[in-house]
């Protein structure tokens, strides 16, 4: 499903990992895990809702008025499995450019030895 609204696929990634983990989680706190805004962390949350990979519901006993909970839906535990798949391919790539870099380097460094 397209999203409507632009997220970085590792943002996508790891709020939907972070939700799933901790249904409770605050806007705030999310925001920190991810390392973003708190507005961006709303945004985010807007735009997982609007395409259906989560469902949120308020607690309406909790004297906390602002106290949510969030469920990844069928579709967003599905999206979820596909953005893992692609964010374990992207980060071994970036890895494996990366190592290769530093081997490079390390040899330089042992040829002016």
């Amino acid at each position: 499903m397209q999203l409507k609204k632009r997220i970085d696929p590792d943002v996508h990634f790891r709020a939907l990992h972070h939700l799933e983990e901790d249904p409770h989680i605050t806007q705030r706190k999310l925001a920190e895990k991810l390392n973003i805004s708190l507005g961006a962390a709303n945004y985010c949350l807007k735009a997982l809702i609007e395409v259906g990979h989560i469902k949120v519901k308020n607690f309406k006993a909790n004297p906390n008025k602002s106290a949510y909970f969030y469920l990844l839906t069928p579709n967003g535990i599905a999206e979820k499995t596909r953005l893992t798949k692609d964010f374990i391919l992207r980060k071994t790539f970036e890895y494996q450019r990366l190592k290769s870099e530093i081997d490079q380097i390390k040899s330089k460094i042992k040829a002016l030895d």
